[in-house]
């Protein structure tokens, strides 16, 4: 996937820009033209559909204070109910309204949604909600007793991960998505454009 492969399309659906002739995914433009319409200050949305998301998607408890990766997300987490795939564009309304001012979410039976001021933003809240899942998956088959995290120091923590996001985002150098713009170029050289 490169810039150039992209379909650009305005707020409305219509195709400004496609290389390929591709067309958009109709169910990607629902949820992901919801965000932008409706939050200026998000430049990207992401939104996926591993298994592990999707798991813990269909799970009640969502994810669980079980570690360090999921306390980012404690009680910071939006959350919208499945209502099929997402061709309504009128679905739109009550996704934004579940998911408020808030950055990251978990669409009931269907997967995740993060959102950032910058695609390194987006990207590393998505990656941490993954491992999150992942971990949690490989806690809970593992057999053994779950340690969940109390609370005050479930959100103690939630906190510190927001004032680490205060000075690390925004306008000023991420050098985690450095290092995966870097990781990612050596592993997919012919890509760069």
């Amino acid at each position: 996937m490169t810039a150039s492969s992209l379909v650009t399309v305005d707020i409305n659906g219509d195709i400004l820009r496609d290389n390929h002739g591709a067309g958009i995914n109709k169910a990607g433009f629902t949820i992901h033209s919801a965000v932008h319409a409706a939050r200026p200050d998000v430049h990207c949305v992401l939104h996926t559909h591993t298994v592990a998301g999707v798991a813990i998607s269909s799970m009640e408890e969502g994810i669980l204070p079980l570690n360090q990766w999921s306390l980012q997300f404690h009680n910071r987490l939006a959350f919208h109910d499945y209502e099929g795939i997402a061709l309504d564009l009128g679905e739109r309304e009550r996704l934004v309204a579940d998911l408020g001012d808030r950055n990251v979410m978990v669409l009931r039976n269907h997967g995740l949604l993060t959102c950032g001021r910058t695609v390194g933003e987006a990207f590393a809240l998505m990656f941490n909600m993954e491992r999150a899942c992942r971990a949690q998956l490989a806690i809970m088959s593992s057999g053994g007793r779950q340690i969940r995290i109390a609370e005050e120091l479930a959100e103690k923590t939630a906190r510190q991960y927001e004032g680490w996001d205060t000075h690390h985002t925004g306008n000023k150098p991420d050098p985690q998505w450095e290092a995966f713009q870097r990781l990612a170029i050596k592993h997919y050289p012919d890509l760069v454009e």
